[in-house]
């Protein structure tokens, strides 16, 4: 009998975009920003949509706010892919209550942070808290583990899975490529284990991750894709040639302001240009020659 969370692996492998959030020069959401971008992400190969990650600003979002933005992308999708809804919050009850604001939605999963204030729960409350989640939402859950004052261990994500089944995955945005592959060596056969780690995708489908959600997947997707694709087909030279060529693209977008530049990137491409919220800073002309010199050759 096929595990449940097999099916679900099989949904969400491959590229997995997370949407930028379309705000204008005074910070205010804009509605109907979305569409464009979703398209995009879509038409070029991307398996699922990701709403309300680092890259989507979603720790600026209100509640009201993150209502909205959520309905609008998952109306955007208009069922071509599957849904993933993210959270960034500081406590379980937020958590729930922002799931439960979604209440009629198709959400294929839910991406969670760790809190990521000045304290950090222990081991079993961050247990705790993932089991909390999932049973008052009954969805699935995907760890995002990317907040450095409460990076989780490879033991404590699968001691997490283990415990709470209704977590199905993981994805690793520290950097490690060997908690990468110490999880793919590790976690049950129907777990998901996806990377955020721009810089080592290609090392990452090499050692088998089953997707990826990161902040190259949105500027440039079907570049990501086609790299991934090549991989799958065991055309390496292929892909190290795309692998460096998205290096040198990385290499030239800054983290303080990331979200920005992602946005800048995708209106080259035909997507409406937004702005990023304040107090981030926008996209400085040295940045915008210095992607464009760098995205040229990807785009070829």
């Amino acid at each position: 009998m096929t595990h449940p969370a097999s099916s679900l692996r099989s949904k969400l492998t491959g590229v997995l975009p997370p949407i930028t959030m379309p705000f204008d020069d005074q910070g205010d959401l804009v509605k109907g920003g979305l569409r464009k971008q979703i398209d995009f992400i879509i038409e070029q190969g991307s398996r699922a949509v990701v709403a309300g990650g680092s890259t989507g600003e979603g720790h600026t979002l209100t509640a009201a706010e993150y209502e909205m933005v959520m309905r609008e992308a998952f109306d955007a999708t208009a069922g071509r892919v599957p849904f993933v809804a993210g959270l960034i919050v500081q406590s379980t009850r937020d958590a729930i209550e922002r799931t439960k604001s979604l209440k009629g939605l198709d959400i294929a999963a839910l991406q969670v942070t760790p809190v990521h204030y000045l304290f950090k729960p222990d081991a079993d409350a961050t247990v705790e808290h993932f089991r909390a989640i999932h049973a008052a939402t009954g969805i699935p859950i995907i760890i995002y583990n990317v907040i450095p004052w409460n990076y989780l261990s490879v033991d404590l994500m699968l001691r997490i899975m283990e415990e709470v089944p209704g977590v199905i995955g993981m994805k690793q945005s520290g950097g490690d490529l060997k908690s990468i592959s110490d999880l793919l060596l590790r976690c049950k056969p129907e777990s998901l284990v996806l990377s955020g780690v721009d810089a080592l995708l290609y090392p990452g489908f090499c050692l088998g991750i089953h997707g990826a959600i990161s902040a190259l997947t949105s500027a440039v997707p079907g570049v990501v894709v086609a790299m991934q694709r090549a991989v799958e087909a065991g055309n390496h030279a292929l892909a190290k040639d795309i692998h460096f060529k998205l290096n040198a693209l990385w290499n030239t977008l800054p983290h303080d302001n990331l979200p920005a530049c992602v946005k800048y990137i995708q209106h080259l491409q035909g997507v409406p240009m937004f702005q990023p919220r304040a107090p981030m800073m926008r996209v400085t002309e040295a940045q915008k020659a210095a992607i464009k010199v760098a995205l040229q050759p990807l785009l070829a």
